[in-house]
């Protein structure tokens, strides 16, 4: 019996310590295997001491290998410093002044294809109290079941200011599911807007997006940006990881939003982000009078972002049909017919 124990308590932490060394490998080549090559040798002699009976030799050859594993783990701290990609250079920062809220490092690019674009990070103030509306994006761009959300925040004189909390990938990097368990990526905040940070997912990536107007008051959406804005200066001082379950694009405003409404439970939902329209839309969140498969086909984008030209206000033409966002559409159609320039 006690054998057995052995042998799954070293299966499982296995489980979890090779790919913990594989994704934090040595650069150089002639080391990057041997720490994993380490690991392996050492679990196959505590596995061969148990098989013979040498359950005591056997516990202890494994803490003399976990033991130092664990310290080194304890010491992979995030650093803040790397050699960021070009759109996750900066985290947003902001500062609250009275009714104004002023905003550095909006990320406002100009891209013309994935690859191709200027790089333009500026700054931003808005009215507080000028703020009407909060919207939800869901951009999909494989599994139905995952999405990137982002929450864009209307204001009374047109501009839109859009949040996500992102992987901080690094130049070069891709993204990994797996690799998100195991400190590979740091978390980042960055505020755009919806000329850069939405088109850029739709036009260039290839992806396809949901818009909804949520119910939120304009108090509640204040709170909301202003939790944003907390947990974005926070971490532009103290780096921390993304983590793929508990750290990611969804929880980490689930539980802003929980300040606001101290009643919303965790749930499947907010892991299995495709959806995260369904949990929101039973939680009362979405335009009433709707069914949700309603409101997925009117609030389906992609194609609208695609036709909008350069002399068209963006905002405003994405949301045309989208239930609740029936003003901000005419609007824009007005301020254009006016000959006024768009705000971005």
């Amino acid at each position: 019996m006690l054998e057995t124990v052995q042998a799954l308590m070293v299966v499982l932490v296995s489980l979890w310590a090779i790919p913990a060394l594989w994704f934090h490998r040595p650069r150089r080549l002639w080391l990057r295997y041997l720490p994993l090559g380490c690991w392996v040798l050492v679990m196959t002699l505590v596995l061969s001491l148990t098989s013979r009976g040498e359950a005591i030799d056997a516990l202890l050859c494994f803490l003399a290998a976990f033991g130092p594993l664990l310290l080194w783990w304890r010491g992979v701290l995030p650093k803040g410093n790397c050699d960021w990609a070009d759109d996750m250079a900066y985290t947003t920062t902001g500062t609250v002044d009275g009714d104004v809220l002023r905003l550095q490092r909006v990320r406002c690019f100009e891209w013309r294809s994935a690859d191709d674009y200027d790089i333009r990070w500026q700054s931003r103030e808005y009215a507080l109290s000028a703020l009407q509306s909060v919207d939800m994006f869901l951009s999909f761009w494989g599994h139905r079941s995952i999405a990137h959300m982002l929450v864009s925040f209307g204001f009374a004189d047109g501009r839109y200011s859009t949040w996500s909390v992102e992987i901080r990938r690094a130049r070069g990097g891709d993204y990994s599911a797996i690799a998100g368990f195991f400190k590979h990526f740091e978390l980042n905040i960055v505020a755009s807007e919806e000329q850069d940070i939405v088109k850029v997912r739709t036009n260039h990536r290839d992806e396809d997006m949901y818009l909804y107007r949520t119910r939120l008051t304009p108090a509640a959406g204040r709170a909301l940006l202003l939790g944003y804005v907390e947990v974005a200066n926070r971490l532009a001082v103290s780096p921390r990881f993304y983590h793929t379950l508990h750290a990611n694009c969804t929880n980490v405003v689930f539980r802003l939003m929980q300040r606001i409404r101290p009643d919303l439970r965790s749930d499947i939902r907010l892991l299995l982000s495709g959806f995260l329209d369904n949990y929101v839309y039973h939680q009362g969140g979405l335009q009433p009078g709707y069914s949700l498969a309603e409101l997925k086909r009117l609030g389906r984008i992609t194609e609208r972002a695609r036709a909008v030209t350069e002399d068209e206000d963006f905002s405003a033409c994405i949301r045309k049909g989208v239930p609740g966002c029936e003003d901000e559409y005419q609007a824009g159609r007005h301020d254009q017919a006016a000959g006024v320039t768009a705000p971005f």
